[in-house]
């Protein structure tokens, strides 16, 4: 019987942990947290970020930003960070401080939004 007990709690646990046990989150509804793995994340930035980021994401000159330092992307939530990717800034944009483009998903469509959240949480591991 104590087996059981041990069992359930830790199952009531995981689901606190994992899902809140199923209660509506701020937006009303049941809400998907997606997690990031950070080590997916350094393989795909190695591939695809690294070319205007540099390698540290410490940034190459006249290309991409410094994202160990960032202030805008430490302000904002793994979910806007995405979403930002995702559209990319054009040069156009009044924010835009580098003179380049930032493509949508940095110029590699092929990513999901699965590895995008994989690349923030490499980013954040990356944060001064």
């Amino acid at each position: 019987m104590f087996k059981f007990l041990l069992i359930v709690a830790g199952l009531v646990v995981l689901g606190v942990l994992v899902g809140g046990c199923g209660e509506e989150g701020e937006g009303g509804g049941n809400e998907t947290v997606i997690m990031g793995d950070p080590a997916a994340g350094e393989r795909l930035f190695q591939t695809t970020c690294f070319a205007c980021h540099g390698v540290d994401a410490a940034g190459l000159p006249g290309q991409g930003k410094d994202l160990t330092t960032s202030v805008f992307t430490r302000g904002l939530s793994d979910e806007a960070f995405v979403e930002f990717v995702k559209v990319g800034r054009k040069v156009t944009d009044p924010l835009n401080t580098t003179g380049q483009d930032m493509p949508p998903y940095g110029g590699n469509p092929a990513l999901s939004e699965q590895d995008l959240y994989d690349i923030v949480a490499y980013i954040r591991t990356l944060e001064k």
